[in-house]
């Protein structure tokens, strides 16, 4: 893409498409000599060949940067790193070679700290760009497992950023993050309102939760849907917004 070539940056989508993975996994390259990897991905051979051939191209690896340790990111690490001659990687809590938290540098990229997905999760910001992994895709939405108001916090301190592109770990890339970021925002405000009117009504398991505030889920994804309700009913709860008993 023409733009993401203007930020100096190239996606490379592995072909591991799923509920989940959307149209697969992206990997992102950015910058020359040298240049640096944003989740390597599935060990898929031929993306993990595309992607060394890309950063080669390119002067060679400054670093290996993990955005969070779900398999379809991260199984790739190893094979990757071999490919490119052993340069350093850096997470959260992937046991990569650095251990990085909210603020803290890696060549380029600055580590923004936005859990929900998963509690390590990274965002990874690169001048006005941010590589955002499993906290915002490229399309729809993402479940969230925990720690909602942290996640929910974090999406207005990318906001207030003013950045030109995300670059999400599944579909294409985000050209307008501020009206993604709050669509984000606002679907959450959407649950909770739903979740709300449901409690009020007298609803209290989880399957007539779901029915009345995740009614559009698709089966295959009812469970992930079962997952951030609880982290909704978790955020009300530190509100003291639960009705008594919960």
């Amino acid at each position: 893409m023409a733009e993401l070539a203007e930020h100096g940056i190239a996606r490379l989508r592995a072909a591991n498409p799923g509920p989940y993975t959307l149209d697969g996994t992206n990997t992102w390259v950015l910058g020359r000599d040298p240049a640096w990897v944003v989740d390597p991905g599935p060990a898929l051979d031929e993306h993990l060949e595309a992607v060394a051939a890309e950063v080669e191209r390119r002067g060679g690896a400054g670093g290996i940067a993990v955005t969070h340790d779900h398999e379809d990111h991260v199984e790739g690490v190893a094979a990757l790193r071999e490919r490119l001659g052993g340069p350093p990687v850096a997470a959260a809590r992937y046991g990569g070679d650095l251990a990085l938290s909210d603020g803290q540098r890696f060549g380029p990229l600055e580590a923004v700290a936005i859990p929900g997905h998963a509690d390590d999760h990274l965002a990874w910001v690169a001048g006005r760009a941010c590589f955002t992994g499993d906290a915002v895709l490229g399309e729809g939405s993402v479940f969230v497992t925990s720690r909602l108001a942290e996640y929910l916090a974090a999406l207005e301190r990318l906001r207030a950023r003013g950045l030109d592109v995300l670059c999400p770990g599944h579909g294409p890339p985000v050209w307008d993050p501020d009206a993604k970021l709050a669509q984000y925002a606002a679907h959450r405000q959407e649950r909770e309102t739903k979740l709300l009117a449901a409690l009020d009504a007298g609803l209290r398991t989880r399957d007539d939760l779901l029915d009345a505030a995740w009614s559009d889920a698709p089966p295959g994804l009812r469970e992930a849907a079962a997952m951030t309700l609880a982290a909704h009913l978790d955020k009300l709860r530190e509100e003291g917004r639960l009705p008594a008993g919960l």
